[in-house]
């Protein structure tokens, strides 16, 4: 999505007659139905004038387009200007320029790391050549009209308020800057020859137009990917956030040792890149010939993983990498050198089948290791058991005798990366106070259907493309045909509707299984998982009643293991038990709402909540069953043509 349009004339115009900013805001509304802050308007007004006086030049074309605050595919983030055109040779052509007010910045020792004042204090952020490339890589990853057209990107970087050029321009970051050159506040000169470069002439073939409307291809995803990130390819460009985090943790673990421990805790939420961050580190700190594990409490993402890299590498390869939470309660101290904890929210107290090993697995993990790093959202706490959270990650951190770093992840992969869908999730499910309380301009396919029948209609009909479609549920009812196809376990008899929950036999293999999109699966088999589309049976466990949310965890399954234990809590602590049990039922719908990549159909046993979700969307799967299945075959997702 481009926010701002124009030829390269009337972007001049805007900007002579100061209302550049305006018509990027009412742009902004109109196209993605958001509004932002002050000092983004303010930005927008400062920077451009400087780009202006940049472009008025009789060698750059007045049919040369100017896009403003493109949407990264598949990301939250927008590039900030792009001038399109043919050069010399008459080629297509694409510069990206990425526009900073910074008037300091401070080097570090990490790759493509640099320090500079922003957010109110002095922060680490990305070296902006890094940034610009790896934007122009993202593109070209995901956008068939870049890719098949032949449009050449060419990133940049325009430092319009900084005078010097020892750390920009300093050899340590020759690596981006050669990728991307910087161009400081005295080469206004400089950046017009290079962009005369690249644009000699005008935007005859609608560059701007099949950039913003071209075709996208899917999305990567971790698990089809992992057996070339353990064999040494980079499938992966992280960006920002992700990059600050990945040089962080590697400086953390050149500097740990056993009286000096250091443990690295990274908050993230959906989608945010924590799994692809865990696994990079993990084969990085291989390569560095540093004792690694990858650690997660829950067993589906290790059991996908490990299945996906059968017969690239040994069982026992395999089996040294990853490990379960629980693995470590009789381990000596400091055996390890990094344990990379992925879904540390997920962590229990005790290990073992029965619970019964150990003192507590976050004390454990930081003790075996030198270096531990844990990825934690807070809002997928699933289970009464589950203690990770950020002030016990500290507390025992602190007990252990070791250094606490946090930082957070924020860009956004998973969900078409649409801040606004995530928000608006925990809006509609009432988490908490969001700033996005609607669905308006949100690029994430959302629907709501009027039966399960046509919930499970639509996702098998997206799952005939890459049989990564799922439906999933909460665990609000029995699952009596474990061992046995025949019986179906989640039965909806007004809707003549019933399907059987997961097979036993594929355990934590169901969201992979090709034959799984005709069961149903639950939190336990998806989290910390990825489909491109997910359909969610909303429960009784979960009803909106005249706008309030009302969860009741007595609708659960009594085999559901993630509120064992809530009769005798409510008996002895009812307020405590009431308040862990609604926050638990919120994030579980909160998780399986966000497992899609591209989109999340939903369907709520309750008529009340089914007709509240509605509300929020105009178009609503089954008014009329026939036409929309038919839309779906005749309109396929353009993100699934390759």
């Amino acid at each position: 999505m481009i926010v701002y349009s124009a030829t390269r004339s009337n972007f001049t115009k805007d900007v002579f007659s100061n209302q550049i900013e305006e018509k990027i805001l009412s742009a902004l509304k109109l196209k993605a139905g958001m509004s932002t802050s002050k000092s983004e308007i303010e930005s927008w007004k400062n920077s451009m004038q400087y780009m202006n006086n940049v472009l008025v030049d009789g060698a750059i074309p007045d049919d040369a387009g100017v896009a403003i605050e493109y949407k990264v595919p598949l990301t939250s983030k927008r590039v900030d200007f792009i001038l399109t055109g043919q050069d010399e040779n008459q080629k297509d052509s694409a510069v990206i320029v990425e526009l900073k007010q910074w008037s300091e910045v401070f080097a570090t020792t990490k790759d493509a790391i640099v320090e500079t004042f922003v957010g109110g204090r002095v922060r680490e952020v990305t070296h902006p050549s890094y940034q610009a490339w790896t934007y122009a890589s993202l593109i070209n990853d995901f956008n068939v009209a870049v890719q098949e057209g032949d449009i050449r990107l060419r990133p940049c970087v325009y430092l319009h308020n900084c005078s010097s050029g020892e750390v920009i321009h300093a050899p340590f970051y020759d690596e981006h800057t050669d990728r991307a050159p910087a161009f400081l506040r005295g080469d206004a000169h400089l950046l017009r020859d290079f962009l005369k470069e690249h644009v000699r002439y005008g935007d005859k073939s609608e560059i701007l137009y099949r950039i913003d409307n071209g075709e996208l291809r899917p999305s990567k995803n971790l698990a089809d990917h992992l057996v070339a990130l353990l064999q040494g390819n980079r499938a992966f460009e992280m960006i920002d956030d992700q990059k600050v985090v990945y040089e962080t943790a590697l400086a953390l673990a050149d500097d740990s040792n056993s009286t000096n421990k250091n443990v690295l805790l990274v908050e993230g939420g959906p989608g945010t890149g924590k799994s692809v961050l865990a696994v990079n580190l993990l084969v990085e700190f291989t390569s560095r010939k540093l004792v690694t594990h990858y650690v997660t409490r829950n067993a589906a993402p290790r059991a996908v993983y490990e299945s996906q890299l059968t017969g690239s590498f040994t069982k026992s390869h395999v089996g040294n990498l990853f490990k379960g939470s629980g693995a470590y309660f009789d381990t000596a101290p400091n055996i390890m050198d990094v344990l990379v904890v992925d879904e540390a929210h997920r962590l229990n107290e005790k290990s073992g089948l029965y619970q019964n090993k150990g003192e507590n697995q976050i004390k454990e993990i930081i003790q075996a290791a030198k270096f531990s790093i844990f990825f934690v959202d807070q809002d997928q706490r699933v289970t009464l058991k589950d203690i990770g959270e950020k002030k016990e990650i500290r507390r025992w951190a602190e007990a252990c005798g070791a250094n606490v770093t946090e930082l957070k992840l924020e860009s956004q992969f998973r969900c078409n990366g649409s801040d606004g869908y995530l928000a608006w999730v925990d809006h509609a499910l009432k988490i908490g106070e969001s700033a996005t309380d609607n669905l308006d301009g949100i690029d994430y396919d959302f629907r709501v259907c009027s039966s399960p029948n046509e919930l499970y209609d639509l996702i098998s009909m997206r799952n005939t493309v890459a049989n990564k479609a799922r439906l999933v549920a909460g665990y609000c009812w029995d699952w009596k045909g474990k061992k046995n196809p025949e019986i179906k376990d989640i039965v909806i008899p007004e809707h003549d509707f019933a399907m059987r929950w997961n097979l036993g036999s594929d355990g934590s293999l169901w969201i992979i299984s090709p034959q799984s999109v005709n069961e149903i699966g639950c939190i336990h088999t998806c989290q910390g998982l990825e489909l491109d589309y997910v359909g969610v049976i909303i429960g009784p466990d979960f009803v909106i009643r005249d706008g309030i949310a009302v969860t009741d965890a007595t609708q659960r399954s009594s085999q559901d293991r993630s509120i064992h234990g809530f009769k005798k809590m409510l008996k002895e602590e009812p307020d405590k038990a009431l308040a862990l049990t609604e926050r638990i039922i919120k994030n579980t719908y909160r998780t399986l709402m966000t497992r899609g990549q591209k989109g999340c159909y939903l369907f709520c046993t309750d008529a009340e909540t089914n007709a509240y979700f509605k509300k929020f969307v105009d178009y609503v799967a089954g008014e009329n069953p026939a036409e929309d299945l038919w839309r779906k075959a005749a309109e396929p997702d353009p993100t699934e043509i390759l």
